[in-house]
């Protein structure tokens, strides 16, 4: 019996790049022997990508959309076509093209070799900027050294999950799930792929700095409490250095001397100051989830689909 695939699409504002991936996909399966499925999800696009879904779903069977109520985030697009799929495995890529269809074979290839999940490493560009590069360095050195799992620079969400693993991870109810995190927690055989990305086929990323900074803050406080902890050590030991000051003052009082340093006193006064709001956010992230979670809100709303209930 031929395998199916699943092959799950995030879209925001990709109406330009739909049927040239599309395309792409189709004519690495022309040379496969599985069957598949593409199914887009429509993020909340403003463009005409939900029309340009439609018109291809109608020529196309194996072409399938869900299109969602509003912008829910990547992540939860993600998750609504993980959800859906009923392929045999599931792999998940970008609209943009930046992740080649081509590397499809190769983790079919590995998946039958019995890897229940084939992920990607991107190799940086070279017209990658220099800040880019080393802030995504530091957001895995940090998320590594402070969580119970360890991810390895340059993961992306281009995967290949088998049928069990996917079984699982629908079941999951989290809040602002960090998948590739996620994935990895999961455990299960796993397998690395190095790729150099494509340039973008069309538009420009939906990704700016704003959300960069959100995500890196979700998956940082996604899988450790360690960062509360950081915050009570910093506090003991900013507490105790301050204990050295108090011989300085009682001598000057003693000798009814005027202490000096007002300048440094203020500045240390406005450093304490941003710390302890940085610690207060810390807290106010984890308090945050947890109020969230407990509304037990969906992770995303599905207002029109091609698939069959």
């Amino acid at each position: 019996m031929t395998k199916k695939v699943s092959i799950v699409i995030p879209a925001y504002n990709e109406c330009s790049n739909i049927r040239i991936i599309a395309e792409r996909i189709d004519s690495v399966f022309k040379t496969l022997d599985y069957s598949y499925e593409i199914i887009f999800v429509n993020d909340g696009s403003i463009d005409t990508t939900q029309d340009v879904l439609e018109e291809i779903h109608s020529t196309n069977s194996c072409i399938h959309f869900i299109e969602l109520s509003r912008n829910f985030g990547h992540q939860n697009a993600l998750k609504a076509g993980l959800d859906a799929a009923n392929g045999d495995c599931v792999i998940s890529m970008d609209c943009d093209m930046q992740h080649p269809p081509e590397l499809i074979s190769e983790f079919l290839k590995k998946w039958e070799e019995g890897y229940e999940v084939v992920y990607t490493l991107r190799q940086e560009s070279k017209e990658l900027s220099k800040f880019k590069r080393k802030t995504s360095n530091l957001f895995y050195s940090i998320i590594n050294s402070i969580s119970d799992i360890q991810i390895d620079p340059g993961s992306a969400d281009f995967r290949l999950l088998d049928r069990k693993v996917v079984n699982i991870f629908v079941n999951l109810s989290e809040n602002e799930p960090f998948i590739r995190g996620l994935i990895k927690w999961l455990g299960f055989k796993q397998f690395a792929i190095s790729y150099e990305p494509a340039k973008r086929f069309s538009g420009e990323s939906q990704y700016t700095f704003k959300k960069m900074v959100r995500f890196a803050l979700q998956g940082l406080t996604s899988f450790s409490i360690r960062p509360l902890y950081t915050a009570i050590y910093l506090g003991f030991s900013f507490s105790l250095l301050s204990l050295l000051y108090i011989p300085y003052v009682i001598q000057a009082f003693l000798r009814n001397q005027e202490i000096a340093g007002w300048a440094s006193v203020l500045m240390t006064i406005v450093f304490f100051g941003g710390l302890q709001l940085i610690i207060l956010g810390i807290i106010g992230i984890y308090i945050g989830k947890l109020f969230m979670q407990s509304k037990q809100r969906p992770n995303y709303i599905i207002s029109n689909t091609s698939l069959k209930a």
